[in-house]
């Protein structure tokens, strides 16, 4: 599966983005995934992760304000992102794999908050 992000952007503390990953080949739908994000000098960390049967799982830092979910008609997975704020300024990954990531890493999406 090859995984493409996109869908980040520079928007003002407290907006709103949604992310999209769109998957090929005809496996998607028997793969969880997995949003990440890494920021300058910092590791990379899961954001949200979404399992085969819809399962879901949160960083504690962003509960209440992201969601992510899954399309497998479309084979896109999505992360609708509210009440953004400055810290959330990030590289935003997508991967396969629900309880840990699985395959490469693609180039990511920018998602910048300013305040």
């Amino acid at each position: 599966v090859q995984l493409q992000a996109s869908g980040g952007g520079l928007v003002q503390a407290g907006g709103s983005l949604r992310l999209s990953c769109v998957a090929s080949g005809n496996t998607f739908r028997f793969n969880g995934f997995g949003w990440y994000r890494q920021s300058p000098g910092k590791q990379r960390e899961l954001v949200a992760a979404i399992s085969v049967v819809g399962n879901t799982n949160y960083a504690d830092s962003v509960k209440g304000r992201f969601t992510i979910s899954r399309d497998n008609r479309e084979k896109t997975v999505y992360l609708q992102m509210n009440s953004l704020k400055p810290e959330d300024t990030a590289v935003y990954y997508c991967t396969r794999g629900y309880d840990r990531p699985l395959g490469s890493w693609g180039p990511g999406t920018q998602v910048t908050v300013s305040s």
